[in-house]
């Protein structure tokens, strides 16, 4: 109902499109399917079910990396329930931009979708909390991709406040704290220690990239991402804190690709969460809601297999074209963002929208810590730096399917719907 109340509210244009979204068939409830069905016993839990459409959208345009891992996830969802589920994708952000997608997936243009916190810190300040806490994650090349897509969805769904903040929106959430990969320090000229960085200018994203800045004696401003290119060139800032794919997407490799990306000390991750609209969600019957999470183990492969990896050989393909490096901070900038990065995470203690702050620091550390050890304990290493892994990688390289399996019965099964 709170749907249909939102659609029609939003006019004539956004409810032709919504009367489009359906559950056929049974409204929750129905057969359910056991933990590690196949897929034929999905089809025929589905069989008696009526079409049901969701709408969503991907970031990237059809068929580009930065929307493969929403594409493997339809994709198998459409598969496995033999065709009972489809999916309406409106590819590059078309629905809604960042900061309206919370929006969008509440009022029913969309019914599930991935919501960028980071860009409203003031309407998710427990997650966003959790992204600045990120920096806990280790920012290694093979390791660090594993490692810091697990930890923080096993924070956020512990963490009651978290969970709240998107359930009074009307959203279900599915997938929380994931990252497209980590965060750098793209430079026109090679800076890696604090002398290098001593009054610089540097583009950041976030207060806590703020914070980071200072630690490295720099200056940080805010410029638009569609302009940093043209401020590189010129020279109004040193270096842009940005991921690979972004620097690589919007050409700033071409004018900075002196890159720094210290596996130790890490910069601020953008996280992204994908939600579901919970009146969907709720009306739909138990096996698709039970296929969907399940089917959650595709998006967590795809995030790593088909994204983070693939958009680090281009990044440092071109980094190397242009005549740069990818390199780790020197000692002593080194030790100066760790102690910043202490501050940073002490600092959420303080956060409001947290019962028991304290608790949480904990959590955190506690959860990262614990997600290095599994990560090595399952036997992944890195068996290369970033410089050259585009040289070392081939997607035979490295089998994610033990990891994905742990992730999902540490982090997903419990809260499989049953």
């Amino acid at each position: 109902m709170t749907k249909f109340l939102a659609c029609v509210a939003a006019g004539a244009l956004v409810l032709a499109g919504c009367a489009e979204s359906g559950v056929g068939g049974a409204r929750g409830g129905g057969p359910s399917v056991a933990y590690g069905a196949t897929k034929e016993q999905f089809r025929e839990a589905l069989a008696d079910a009526g079409p049901i459409v969701l709408h969503t959208q991907s970031p990237g345009a059809k068929g580009s990396v930065s929307g493969s891992f929403v594409e493997e996830y339809v994709a198998a969802v459409q598969d496995w329930s033999g065709g009972k589920i489809t999916f309406d994708v409106a590819y590059s952000d078309a629905i809604a931009k960042s900061t309206e997608i919370d929006d969008a997936v509440s009022d029913g243009r969309l019914d599930m979708a991935q919501v960028l916190t980071v860009y409203e810190p003031k309407e998710f300040p427990a997650m966003s909390a959790l992204g600045n806490a990120g920096v806990l994650s280790d920012q290694s090349v093979v390791t660090g991709a594993l490692q810091s897509n697990a930890w923080p969805a096993e924070v956020a769904f512990s963490t009651r406040e978290i969970v709240s903040e998107f359930e009074d929106k009307g959203l279900k959430l599915m997938m929380p704290g994931y990252n497209a990969g980590t965060n750098a320090l793209f430079c026109a000229q090679p800076r890696t220690s604090l002398r290098d960085f001593a009054g610089k200018s540097i583009s950041i994203g976030s207060t806590a990239g703020g914070e980071q800045v200072a630690a490295l004696r720099g200056t940080s401003t805010s410029v638009a991402y569609t302009e940093a290119y043209e401020a590189l060139q010129r020279g109004v800032i040193d270096c842009s804190m940005v991921s690979p794919s972004a620097a690589t997407i919007g050409g700033l490799v071409e004018v900075a690709p002196h890159t720094v990306i210290d596996p130790d000390a890490g910069l601020v991750v953008p996280t992204a969460n994908m939600v579901f609209n919970e009146d969907m969600w709720n009306n739909l019957p138990r096996a698709a809601q039970q296929l969907l999470w399940d089917r959650l183990d595709v998006f967590v492969t795809a995030i790593v297999k088909d994204k983070i990896w693939p958009v680090t050989v281009s990044s440092v393909r071109k980094i190397k074209k242009y005549g740069g490096s990818v390199l780790p901070l020197s000692a002593d900038a080194r030790a100066a963002l760790q102690r910043t990065n202490d501050k940073i995470i002490d600092e959420t203690a303080h956060e409001r929208a947290l019962s028991d702050g304290a608790a949480f620091v904990a959590s955190v550390r506690t959860a990262a810590d614990k997600w290095s050890r599994i990560v090595a304990e399952l036997g992944y290493r890195n068996e290369t730096d970033y410089n050259g892994f585009a040289d070392w990688y081939t997607p035979q390289k490295i089998d994610v399917d033990r990891y994905v399996r742990r992730v999902y019965e540490d982090v997903f099964l419990p809260r499989r719907p049953a």
